[in-house]
């Protein structure tokens, strides 16, 4: 038996740089590291700032998910101001981050996954010439059309917050823009062109029609109902990941993790029996079975992360962010660090969300194939249906009642809060510490850390690792498995980096996506 070593080094079309290191025995990859080749600082830049600071120099985390960023900084900040934050306050911040969501959902759909499917590695296959007129690079009909429309949505943040990107309208206690009904009629307008493009070109029916798909089956027959479903994006994404066999790929380990989505106002319309406190519930799916999620249970190793430790998993609150230089007698192989939940890695993301929401679609085929590449991406892109109706509804509700926005709170001088949401990767949280009112510890734990997370110190590897052990990689010259496994997850590793070259100046190098 031969075996090789290869390097997938960069995987392009992530935000950020990316290397994928591989073992193979013949064609089949035994081990893999997930290895983040850059230290950005965010944690340490934050210490000794005003707490106000983070709301601001937070969204520059990441260019695409500044919302999220924003409203896991200003949670925390909440959490130690002690406030409740008003109705109309939780839906603006609601509406931002899910049009944020929409944005990236259908971005990294026909941006960044299905180009692969018109890439070197199908030419042959039977869909191969659709899917060049599709999802080319810069050209292809979805592609032109995905950006030109989600550009569009995403103005809703810039009217609702006064901005985008970087926008800081959340401020402990609210929300300091208070939209007008001008305001929320061009939302409803901007919100409205954008569901009848998702419905004609990527769903190929309408959202009622879509909502009666509710088991594999239904999927099928949806499939071959008519002839709008088969040649919509969505129908043909399905057809070319069967002929594929994505459903094969990236199994992982069948352990997810939510921190919950949109936290339902008091009064809502979309209020059920059950008095759900969020649209898509927190929780840990294993064993086929979701569990109450605790935060409390989330530590950090860094075994095998370029930080000092003493060894022991620490959780967020007691974590530190100190660099160890690498060198070539120690272990460590990424500036990743490993986020473990009740002490074993856990996937997050679309899957994850809907899976913990009890979607009967999602839920039905993963019982059936397991978590892989098709399903993950599946997620991603029918996502958005179940986000439509409460979007139109908290639009509706926004300022009807002339209720506040924003409630005072004093400054704090010393505590603790942490502020966990659902961004479009999956689960962040940040969890920041005051003392004297200034910032003494800040810690970021973002969705990419949880799933390209390192090897821990009992030598389990991370979530796309996992699922990169096992792969058969058909062509080394074109390594589509790998390609397809890693994108199903939307690595989101940095976009922009300040480093020091050889003559000791600084410089700015810019990766784009």
């Amino acid at each position: 038996m031969s075996s090789k070593n290869i390097q997938v080094i960069p995987l392009n079309r992530s935000e950020g740089d990316l290397e994928i290191h591989l073992e193979m025995d013949n064609d089949t990859v035994s081990e893999a590291r997930s290895v983040g080749t850059m230290y950005r600082g965010f944690e340490n830049l934050l210490k000794g700032r005003a707490p106000l600071d983070g709301l601001v120099i937070t969204p520059r985390i990441c260019g695409i998910c500044t919302t999220a960023h924003l409203k896991a900084a200003v949670k925390a900040l909440d959490m130690m101001a002690g406030v409740p934050v008003p109705d109309d306050a939780l839906r603006v911040r609601n509406l931002t981050l899910m049009a944020e969501q929409l944005q990236n959902d259908l971005r990294h759909s026909f941006l960044l996954f299905t180009p692969d499917f018109a890439g070197p590695a199908y030419r042959g296959h039977p869909l191969y010439t659709e899917a060049l007129k599709r999802y080319r690079p810069i050209r292809g009909r979805s592609v032109v059309e995905t950006v030109r429309q989600t550009k569009k949505i995403i103005e809703i943040i810039a009217i609702l917050g006064g901005q985008w990107p970087h926008s800081s309208f959340m401020v402990p206690g609210g929300v300091v823009s208070v939209p007008g009904q001008n305001d929320i009629s061009q939302c409803r307008s901007l919100l409205a062109n954008f569901r009848h493009w998702y419905e004609r070109r990527v769903l190929g029916c309408t959202l009622a029609r879509w909502s009666d798909v509710r088991t594999p089956r239904d999927l099928g027959h949806w499939l071959h109902e008519k002839p709008e479903h088969r040649e919509s994006d969505l129908g043909f994404f399905i057809r070319f990941s069967r002929e594929a066999q994505l459903q094969e790929l990236g199994k992982g380990h069948h352990r997810f993790i939510s921190y919950g989505a949109y936290e339902m106002p008091a009064r809502t319309a979309l209020n059920d029996a059950a008095g759900d406190s969020y649209l898509f519930p927190p929780g840990l799916f294993e064993n086929g079975r979701p569990s109450p999620f605790d935060q409390e249970k989330i530590t950090e190793d860094v075994t095998f992360s370029h930080f000092k430790s003493d060894g022991a998993p620490r959780h967020p609150f007691e974590e530190a962010t100190v660099i160890e230089t690498p060198n070539e007698n120690n272990e460590a192989y990424s500036w990743g660090k490993a986020p473990r939940y009740d002490g074993k890695p856990a996937e997050t993301g679309p899957l994850a969300e809907l899976v913990l929401a009890s979607d009967p679609l999602i839920k039905g085929l993963l019982e059936e194939d397991g978590p892989n590449v098709f399903l993950r991406q599946l997620a991603r892109l029918i996502r958005p249906a179940l986000l439509f109706p409460a979007m139109d509804c908290w639009l509706g509700e926004t300022g009807v009642n002339n209720e506040i926005f924003y409630i005072k709170n004093e400054p704090q001088e010393n505590g603790r809060g942490f502020g966990l949401v659902q961004a479009h990767r999956g689960a962040l949280g940040h969890w920041v510490t005051l003392e004297g009112g200034k910032i003494s510890q800040y810690q970021v734990i973002t969705p990419t850390t949880w799933n390209a997370s390192p090897r821990d110190g009992n030598g389990i590897r991370g979530p796309w690792e996992e699922a990169l052990v096992g792969t058969l990689i058909k062509d080394p010259e074109h390594p589509v498995e790998i390609e397809h496994t890693i994108r199903s997850f939307d690595p989101c590793m940095v976009c922009c980096v300040h480093a020091i070259t050889g003559h000791g100046k600084r410089r700015t190098s810019k990766i784009f996506c």
